[in-house]
């Protein structure tokens, strides 16, 4: 029962679907090309615009923490519940906007652009769940369209004829690495082995890592280099373009809350990983992605905000988190099947707590000067309170 299972698992998961409409937010910008402030008097309305995966999509924002609770609203954590003269429903199209619940591509209410304050008009959401590099590269460039939708730089050149975009904020190349791959692999390889022998997913994941690493980042790098010549085109050259990489959902191995023997990660927890996995991918994995990132928005001579250690203390099974809402709550979604509570992608994604977090530090990152940062949260303190270093 166990082995079939966690082949649901792996089936849920490889399925990452893609684009639809854009989500935006209006807010209290600054002045446009036209020399209007906050979009009125007749000025260019300011964007910000967020471009990439499902990490800066807003995938997981329908959670609110994570509960095993069998209630309709899952002891307070599902947003998309609602309670209607006395009965409780569940509506996902209140928190994936714009019709991105049905096309998979879960633009979040509470997604990075659309929780942010950076002053400008409106924050617009271009990412999409399960996007790659070219997904985001230009059809000139052999940019590839998603779900009846154009590649996401055609969709900023676009926008450029009706917005001064001041920032723009890109997170891919964890598709391009096969991030569902690695988290299918894991996961299986703990449940059909025992304590005494355990299949271990670290070595072969690494491998596979290793290998792909080099055209993952050519990707990312042609991203960017899509992304300039847009605006380019646009005439403007007075913007700033982040590259921001990927936080760890899980702990190393001796921040477990539950031993790695017994049923307790995988029923309970939500975190069906070895220790040794744990670590390796905590430890070696993010880092090693957030390096080869650094390294190409260093190349490119754009912004870089590392977030590797975004969710220290807050990840999912964590010993200093818990299940459920509040100060104590878990800042990234479990790992579920999608047979009983939400969608299978949205497993180890940031949740609505993690994606206000993320939103801080870009606000932060926004207020201080063009350069290199790394975000960090504080313990005992909320999404709010974040540190810029």
């Amino acid at each position: 029962m166990r082995r079939t299972l966690f082949l649901v698992i792996s089936v849920a998961l490889a399925v990452m679907l893609l684009a639809m409409p854009v989500s935006a937010k209006p807010g209290g910008g600054k002045g446009g090309k036209g020399g209007g402030g906050g979009g009125g008097g007749g000025g260019t309305p300011t964007a910000l615009v967020t471009l990439g995966d499902s990490y800066i999509s807003g995938e997981a924002g329908r959670w609110e923490g994570n509960s095993n609770s069998s209630t309709v609203n899952r002891g307070g954590t599902d947003r998309a519940a609602y309670k209607r003269r006395g009965s409780w429903y569940v509506d996902p199209s209140r928190v994936y906007l714009d019709g991105t619940d049905a096309s998979g591509c879960h633009r979040s209410d509470v997604s990075e652009a659309l929780s942010s304050s950076v002053p400008v008009d409106t924050r617009i959401n271009l990412a999409c769940s399960g996007a790659r590099s070219v997904h985001v590269r230009s059809s000139a460039s052999g940019g590839q369209g998603l779900n009846g939708e154009v590649p996401q730089a055609d969709q900023l050149a676009a926008l450029t004829a009706t917005h001064d975009v001041q920032m723009i904020v890109l997170s891919v190349g964890g598709n391009d690495l096969g991030f569902a791959d690695i988290i299918i692999d894991c996961t299986i390889r703990y449940n059909t082995s025992t304590t005494w022998f355990q299949n271990r997913c670290a070595g072969p994941q690494q491998s596979n890592v290793d290998a792909r690493m080099a055209d993952a980042m050519a990707g990312v790098s042609g991203a960017i280099s899509d992304i300039k010549a847009v605006m380019a085109a646009a005439g403007d050259t007075d913007y700033r373009l982040v590259v921001q990489s990927y936080p760890s959902p899980i702990p190393r191995s001796g921040e477990f809350r539950y031993s790695q023997s017994g049923w307790d990660r995988t029923a309970v927890g939500g975190c069906p990983f070895w220790d040794s996995d744990a670590t390796w991918a905590r430890d070696h994995l993010v880092p090693q992605i957030s390096a080869n990132l650094a390294l190409v928005a260093a190349s490119q001579g754009v912004e870089f905000l590392d977030l590797q250690d975004m969710l220290a203390g807050r990840e999912v099974c964590s010993r200093s988190t818990s299940h459920g809402v509040g100060l104590n709550a878990e800042w990234a979604r479990f790992l579920v099947t999608g047979l009983t509570q939400g969608d299978a992608q949205e497993s180890m994604h940031p949740n609505a707590i993690g994606q206000r977090a993320l939103a801080t530090c870009l606000d932060l990152l926004a207020a201080s000067a063009p350069g290199s940062y790394r975000c960090f949260n504080n313990a005992g303190q909320g999404p709010e309170a974040m540190t810029l270093q």
